[in-house]
């Protein structure tokens, strides 16, 4: 599924599609991808130009009678409500009709921006997001006998060289490729997604990346007393993993930025047992953990310069005869215990020991990534992730990242307030409050308990887990949110 992305002053083959990426209401013989058509293919446009021109997301397909080449018309939007974000969507359509039409590469102009930094990031977001439009999750399917369809080549057709373009070409298609590996890793089903195999996958994209990576057995958790993660493991026949991930490229005495990853291979529930409609996709419970991998991963193909750690606890939460229970006390790494009210609240517990593991790096910023309320989910819908940091600046930071790179958070509130709703009665703290209200925030909450000691940011992606309507992307995990930690690793 990985895309080839050229740049060139002609096309190769001449026959090859083009795509017309359009204002409404233009004329399609004044733009300047119009000159690269043959002169019968000129004329005949000409004279259905008139019908040529889409609407906003809509594409037009017009195959050419004297060659048979197709050219694409999509729609980008109306002149004056041109914005970044609707660009790049428009890449997300032209694949996606490409592939509809079996078309294997195809062209379309492209032009430098204002600057050269504006000019490779927006060729990175195009790369990225026509990487995410080719990805379908086909591990388990039998393939047709004419192939998938995926587009295999993109050509970028410019006036003459651009570096910035290319250069934008080239970390787009990292970042856009990391991105489908972290779908590609929680889209897996649970049976075959166990905490080892997680563990594994975690090795296997490590190798030649210049990324060392720690795998804590079992053994080795309760040796460093990670209770919150014993516990919630306890009632599955599937030992738990703490994988580390240190990528430090940066200078000796620089701090790292920690990622910490939710990585719960599948959640039931435990004891308190989901509904049937709530456990179909649980699978996806260890997005965050599968984030944390490929986001490195991307920083490491990058060779960014920086000190980079990634800490991802996994387990599986089953009900059994060895399951912990509603009303047990967990003592986690740092000494603090949980006071267990309910079982399907098990990602801020793991979470929790991870983030106590993580004060040994002395971090400048903790980032802690999960998959973790569905009260994110109420409160946001299903098109920001949960953004929850005591620090404004940070808060700044993080929006304005997030915008940049497609995956957009909000913030929600982050306040002592909400510690007398999880104060324990036997324990120190409880993982639920004393009402349904406001789960996300006091689940944040919860984990700020073990987070206040440096810097940190949580992201509750749960409204990201999976793709929706409009998105114009295959139906499964998002892979959220890779692309703004990529960022952020490259720019804090």
């Amino acid at each position: 599924m990985s895309i080839k992305f050229k740049l060139l002053t002609k096309p190769q083959p001449r026959n090859i599609p083009l795509v017309f990426f359009m204002f409404e209401g233009d004329d399609i013989t004044a733009y300047s991808l119009f000159k690269f058509l043959g002169e019968e293919e000129k004329e005949y446009l000409k004279k259905i130009k008139k019908s040529v021109n889409p609407k906003e997301k809509e594409v037009k397909l017009f195959t050419m009678p004297e060659t048979g080449r197709k050219v694409l018309a999509v729609g980008v939007c109306k002149k004056s409500g041109f914005s970044a974000s609707k660009a790049v969507l428009s890449a997300r359509i032209a694949v996606q009709a490409a592939k509809k039409e079996k078309i294997k590469k195809f062209a379309f102009w492209a032009a430098p921006m204002d600057g050269a930094e504006t000019t490779r990031k927006f060729y990175e977001a195009v790369a990225v997001n026509a990487l995410m439009a080719n990805f379908e999750f086909t591990k388990y399917k039998t393939p047709p006998k004419e192939g998938f369809g995926f587009v295999e080549e993109i050509q970028a057709l410019a006036a003459k060289p651009d570096k910035n373009i290319m250069e934008g070409f080239r970390r787009g298609a990292i970042v856009g490729e990391e991105v489908n590996a972290t779908r590609e890793l929680a889209s897996t089903p649970g049976g075959d997604m166990t905490p080892r195999i997680l563990a594994e996958a975690a090795r296997k994209v490590s190798v030649g990346t210049g990324i060392k990576i720690t795998i804590f057995d079992e053994k080795k958790i309760k040796t460093l007393k990670m209770g919150g993660v014993l516990g919630v493991s306890r009632g599955s026949d599937e030992p738990p993993r703490f994988i580390v991930m240190e990528y430090l490229k940066g200078p000796k005495s620089g701090k790292p930025i920690v990622l910490v990853g939710k990585g719960v291979t599948f959640d039931t529930g435990g004891l308190n047992l989901k509904p049937e409609q709530a456990i179909y996709e649980m699978h996806m419970d260890m997005s965050g953990g599968a984030a944390v991998i490929h986001a490195i991963c991307a920083a490491a193909r990058l060779k960014l310069k920086k000190n980079i750690v990634g800490l991802v606890p996994a387990v599986e939460n089953m009900p059994s005869g060895s399951s912990y229970h509603p009303g047990d006390i967990l003592r986690t790494m740092s000494g603090k215990t949980i006071e267990v009210l309910n079982t399907d609240a098990e990602g801020r517990i793991i979470l929790a020991d991870a983030l106590s593991y993580a004060k040994k790096y002395n971090p400048e910023l903790v980032v802690d990534v999960a998959t973790l309320t569905s009260g994110a989910i109420a409160a946001l819908g299903q098109r920001y992730t949960g953004l929850f940091t005591a620090d404004k600046k940070l808060e700044e930071r993080f929006r304005k990242l997030g915008e940049e790179s497609g995956d957009r958070v909000w913030p929600l509130p982050l306040s002592e307030e909400y510690e007398e709703e999880i104060k324990g009665t036997f324990g120190d703290w409880a993982n639920i409050g004393k009402n349904r209200y406001g789960d996300a925030s006091r689940a944040a909450v919860f984990l700020w308990q073990w987070a206040k000691e440096y810097p940190w940011v949580h992201l509750d992606i749960a409204p990201r887990m999976t793709t929706i309507e409009g998105e114009y992307l295959a139906k499964g995990a998002a892979g959220a949110p890779v692309r703004l930690l990529t960022r952020l690793l490259e720019e804090f």
